[in-house]
């Protein structure tokens, strides 16, 4: 009996943190591209301020508001003719922003677009990193969770630009197959390291402890511990 409550016990901590992901992640998403393609637009505008890239510049950005404005059709035709049309850098910006659009209404399209970044030749390496991991946030909703670690725990190394965002994706996967000890494995990846970003450091300290109180107690303690009705000592 006292397994069955263990097991409804760790059914409900997993169900928990699966439902603050699930609540919260395009929130995590938004955040990310905004950051990326932000950055990425201001490189690009410091480095070409006239011509043609000064009008792709302004261009995406007009893709851009349509965006913001829920103006969905109109933003994906000026993000795909960019995507044709504009000099390398803004191209490859306007297919993310345009991915991350398609991503809210047809994610397994957007994986596809993801993936076709990530191995596309003449991209900026950190763009394709971006692109695999925005890959992996939207497989992590519907691959199998032993199957995600497979495909992307080459990823959680040291030498991939989005290595604790990676590292939280193959907890919280471990986690829905309720590998508590492999789950533990991958957040202490990144409270351990001293590189991690603060917030994500917070989060996963927050998910280790749960991971933590969800593995189950070792045998040999307990066959140490004392029953119910067995006296502790004087």
């Amino acid at each position: 009996m006292a397994d069955f409550f263990r097991e409804v016990d760790e059914e409900v901590r997993r169900d928990r943190i699966l439902k603050l992901w699930t609540k919260h992640r395009f929130l995590l998403i938004t955040a990310a591209v905004s950051l990326v393609v932000g950055t990425g637009a201001w490189r690009l505008f410091s480095q070409y301020r006239e011509g043609v890239a000064e009008a792709a510049g302004a261009k995406f950005e007009a893709a851009m508001q349509l965006s913001r404005d829920s103006k969905s059709d109109e933003a994906a035709a000026a993000f795909e003719a960019l995507a044709k049309t504009a000099p390398n850098g803004f191209a490859t910006l306007a297919r993310l922003r345009s991915a991350d659009d398609t991503a809210a209404r047809d994610p397994q399209a957007a994986i596809k677009a993801y993936e076709a970044l990530a191995t596309s030749p003449g991209i900026d390496p950190l763009y394709q990193d971006f692109a695999r991991l925005r890959a992996a946030m939207l497989r992590l909703d519907t691959d199998d969770p032993l199957e995600f670690e497979r495909r992307f725990a080459p990823l959680a190394s040291d030498t991939f630009a989005y290595r604790y965002q990676i590292r939280e994706l193959l907890g919280l996967a471990a986690l829905k197959r309720s590998a508590f000890d492999s789950a533990a494995n991958w957040f202490d990846g990144i409270v351990s390291d001293t590189r991690a970003p603060p917030g994500l450091n917070m989060r996963a300290r927050a998910l280790l402890d749960m991971a933590r109180s969800s593995l189950p107690v070792p045998a040999n303690v307990r066959a140490a511990a004392p029953s119910a009705g067995e006296p502790q000592g004087k």
